[in-house]
């Protein structure tokens, strides 16, 4: 028997190369881009009847599906496969359509066909085919051909899912890491230089370098592995002239400058040149949105930070800047923490945001104008009590005891009523003693008459004499024993009604009555306002009892002496009602009284109080 060799034509050679060469690069690929083309020119060339075929893949997180890769021609238009590739995505299956998408395939066996790649229940991507005329059996082995296929980038998938997920764990790991470096200090410095030498070995740095801002520029205050360093030296001014950069345009700052970046690097440029450095990063170190400082990472012999890095060192900067902020800030004196409130404030007002602090801001300044301008009457308030113009006392004429209480404080009394009786019992008993006294005196001096006794005369004369007065003077006595009113008025105080029977003494004060027409204002004015009171000087007067009411007061005199009243210091000031006395004004009404001494503003009369009460603590504690 004679045996006969394959024949291979030149198309089948060409096919076997490029299906060699597309094994080489699915195997080892260069990026994810030849990857795609080569898995899908590997499919393409095992689906006999493929004339075209779309990879799509889902890049961004939005959900957006873009090409991946393009196959025979990278250059080809395949939009007509696009409705098999969303109905394949919707539906999560694997579709089989005649061309257009819409309906089943014909006899002829044209066929879209499309499959989803789906990863833990998420969709990854979508493969879309155009296959040539053929048997409608070869479309279920086109589908299970490319469901074989696709657990390639299944894997693939899977492969970089897990790689980001490992690329966030060790995100995280250093973000931990270096916020614990930061809290095992108190004080910022020490916390800075550990930071920096963590994130110098951990990012492979050279130089980590942290500054913060101060009177608008930043100044580096720790360099990695650098115990001390002069604040005078050049590289201390380059990195500082790289770190205002970034502190005025509030944004990270790379050299070399990626491609996308709209803003030059002219200083980060200037001072990697200076510094031989081959790559230099900047990222704002923020607190509350304000850039207190600037993180600077420098690598002498290369890589290039990547983009993946640059958003590591710029969350890092708004990690790590509010506790920075806060040591910064109890580090700080009372006075510069008082200026750095001062100049925030500042910048919310001037800034472009919170137009409601800037309304409140501009209110509040017209009110302290208005208040500051506005002159109006400064009045002096001091308590009053309503006093008789003339007040009588009633005292004990002489030593003895109460026997009757005939009037109250409160009472309407008229000219000569009684007010009280005292007791005259013994009054009496000395009247008659003394009445006899006399009697048997003028016996004797008329028996010393007939005698011609001229000496014993002239002493019982005398004794005679003496026993009239004393006998008048009892008499007198008797007649004040009856307390009587002075004039019409009223009794302002005094009760003796409860003390029937208590013994007196000469000159104790029982009553006092004040007339019902005729009063006087007397005001306690407080020392610290004594000196703005002046003669003549009118005001108003509201009493408890009358609280509807403002009388029209003036002053009429000022005691020159103070005296202690609820612990401070007082003057007594007089003054007298206007006009014709009101019939309701009862003496000993209290109520306060308002004296009106000058203009002045509103500001100064609602501070004028606190800033005398400085004044005087300052003079008081100055050596």
């Amino acid at each position: 028997m004679q045996n006969t060799a394959p024949v291979y034509s030149i198309a089948d050679e060409q096919r076997a190369r490029s299906e060699s060469a597309a094994w080489a690069r699915f195997t080892a690929p260069g990026d994810a881009a030849e990857l795609y083309a080569a898995w899908l020119a590997l499919l393409a060339t095992r689906i006999q009847r493929s004339r075209a075929a779309l990879l799509l893949t889902r890049e961004s997180v939005d959900g957006a599906f873009s090409v991946a890769a393009v196959w025979p021609d990278a250059r080809r238009d395949l939009q007509y496969l696009s409705p098999v590739a969303q109905r394949a995505l919707q539906a999560r299956e694997g579709v089989v359509a005649a061309p257009g998408g819409e309906s089943p395939p014909g006899v002829d066996g044209l066929a879209h066909v499309g499959y989803p790649i789906e990863v833990a229940g998420e969709l990854c991507g979508a493969v879309v085919f155009d296959l040539g005329p053929g048997p409608l059996a070869e479309l279920q082995t086109a589908l299970r051909d490319i469901h074989w296929a696709a657990a390639w980038l299944t894997d693939h998938f899977r492969q970089q899912a897990l790689a980001a997920r490992e690329a966030e764990l060790a995100r995280i790991a250093l973000f931990n890491e270096a916020m614990a470096t930061a809290m095992q200090h108190d004080q910022l410095q020490p916390s800075a230089l550990a930071v920096a030498n963590e994130l110098a070995q951990r990012l492979r740095c050279d130089r980590v370098s942290v500054g913060f801002e101060a009177a608008g520029q930043v100044t580096p205050l720790v360099m990695s592995n650098t115990a001390t360093f002069d604040q005078r030296s050049d590289l201390v001014r380059w990195i500082g002239e790289a770190m205002d950069e970034v502190l005025d345009l509030g944004v990270p700052v790379q050299v070399p400058v990626p491609a996308d970046e709209p803003l030059g690097a002219l200083a980060h440029a200037d001072s990697a040149r200076q510094l031989g450095v081959v790559a230099m990063l900047s990222v704002p170190v923020r607190e509350q949105g304000q850039t207190i400082g600037v993180l600077t990472l420098e690598r002498i012999t290369g890589p290039a930070f990547d983009e993946p890095e640059a958003r590591q060192a710029a969350a890092l900067g708004v990690l790590l800047g509010p506790y920075w902020g806060l040591q910064r800030a109890h580090q700080r004196g009372a006075l510069a923490r008082l200026r750095e409130s001062a100049n925030g404030a500042m910048r919310e007002l001037t800034g472009p945001q919170h137009p409601g602090l800037k309304l409140a801001a501009v209110l509040a300044l017209a009110a302290l104008a208005f208040i500051g301008l506005w002159q109006t009457d400064h009045r002096i308030s001091a308590r009053t009590v309503v006093e008789g113009s003339t007040q009588i006392a009633a005292v004990a004429p002489f030593d003895g005891f109460v026997a009757e209480g005939l009037v109250r404080a409160g009472d309407t009394v008229r000219k000569g009523q009684p007010l009280a009786r005292l007791d005259d019992r013994d009054l009496r008993l000395e009247r008659s003693r003394w009445s006899a006294e006399r009697e048997q005196l003028q016996r004797r001096w008329q028996v010393a008459q007939s005698q011609a006794d001229r000496a014993a005369m002239g002493v019982l004369a005398a004794q005679v004499n003496q026993a009239e007065a004393q006998l008048a003077l009892a008499e007198e006595r008797l007649t004040r024993t009856t307390l009587v009113a002075p004039f019409d008025g009223v009794v302002v105080s005094g009760d003796l009604s409860q003390q029937i029977g208590s013994p007196l003494q000469t000159g104790q004060t029982l009553f006092e009555v004040a007339p019902l027409q005729g009063f006087r204002v007397m005001m306690q004015v407080a020392d610290r306002d004594i000196a703005g009171l002046a003669l003549g000087q009118r005001g108003e007067l509201v009493l408890s009892g009358l609280p509807d009411r403002q009388l029209p007061i003036a002053v009429k005199r000022i005691t020159p002496v103070s005296t202690q009243q609820d612990g401070q210091n007082v003057f007594a000031v007089e003054a007298t009602i206007d006009g014709a006395a009101v019939a309701a004004l009862r003496p000993g009404m209290q109520g306060i009284a308002k004296v009106v001494v000058g203009q002045r503003s509103l500001l100064w009369i609602w501070t004028h109080g606190g800033v005398d009460w400085l004044r005087l603590t300052l003079w008081n504690w100055s050596p």
